[in-house]
């Protein structure tokens, strides 16, 4: 007798990631047209975990698919450092992404030091006894360095991405995402009120840019009342922190490795497109 089970979808763990984008959603339907589910589904119980994408495909195309239970997780705190690891792995998730998901697990883990330490506060006060219980190990958190090189950024790029997360609006944060504005001219930005960035969020792209350089040229002539440093800033430039500012070579030369694989990729395509065009055009003109 097979025995199937109902999974259930939380909806936290469903968004806890960034959704694909319409192009990723399509092409991973795709693959799973052509070549079934390979990956199984992970589960805790009979909550899904990781394959949200995968298991509503594969619901939709009645494709079959495999699932394997997670038995290390004891909370949902469990789960959501299990997330973020997996998805700091994987190529596909953007810069911004990945800095979100380092932030989120330097707050699990300060959460749970707050915890633990409370926790032995109270067992020191009414546990007055020689022979207690083992005292619990203690939640290492690392220091932004080593935030930054697991999630495979620039110190320096990971604080951008702190303070955007802290106090741009969600407008701005959404630019971001989208690739309206750059992280570095986001954290720029994110200093301005909330009701500039708004504003310049729902103009677009150059209006986000001119914030982004008045922002620069406020921070630099309060730095310096004569107001030398903001005459250097050119109109619309997206500055790069000075490289005597960068903490973390290796990590910075990889996130710039990562970009020129992006762009040279978007070139290639580009350059596919504009053939199948020029045949395209080609083909018509001989039709005539």
């Amino acid at each position: 007798m097979i025995v199937t089970m109902t999974i259930q979808i939380n909806e936290e763990l469903r968004t806890y990631i960034d959704p694909l984008s319409a192009e990723e959603y399509e092409a991973l339907e795709h693959s799973l047209l052509a070549e079934g589910c390979r990956d199984a589904l992970v589960l805790w119980g009979d909550v899904l975990v990781d394959g949200h994408n995968r298991y509503a495909l594969c619901t939709k195309h009645g494709i079959e698919f495999k699932t394997i239970q997670n038995t290390r997780f004891t909370s949902m705190d469990d789960v959501r450092l299990w997330m973020i690891e997996n998805h700091l792995g994987r190529r596909s998730v953007s810069d911004f992404q990945r800095g979100v998901l380092a932030l989120r697990k330097k707050e699990i883990l300060q959460q749970r030091q707050q915890a633990l330490q409370a926790r032995q506060a109270q067992q020191a006060e009414t546990d007055q006894a020689s022979d207690g219980p083992a005292p619990a190990q203690p939640v290492v958190i690392p220091n932004r360095q080593a935030l930054a090189r697991a999630a495979r950024l620039s110190s320096n790029t990971l604080g951008q991405i702190e303070k955007i997360h802290k106090a741009a609006a969600p407008e701005l944060v959404r630019a971001v995402r989208s690739g309206d504005i750059s992280i570095n001219a986001a954290a720029a930005v994110a200093a301005m009120p909330a009701e500039q960035q708004v504003a310049a969020a729902a103009e677009g792209r150059k209006a986000l840019r001119e914030l982004a350089r008045q922002a620069r040229e406020a921070k630099a002539q309060a730095k310096s009342p004569a107001g030398d440093d903001a005459s250097n800033v050119a109109e619309g430039a997206e500055a790069e922190p000075p490289i005597e500012a960068i903490e973390d070579y290796p990590a910075e030369v990889a996130r710039l490795r990562r970009l020129v694989a992006s762009l040279t990729e978007e070139r290639d395509g580009l350059k596919k497109k504009v053939m199948h065009l020029t045949v395209a055009l080609a083909e018509a003109r001989n039709d005539k």
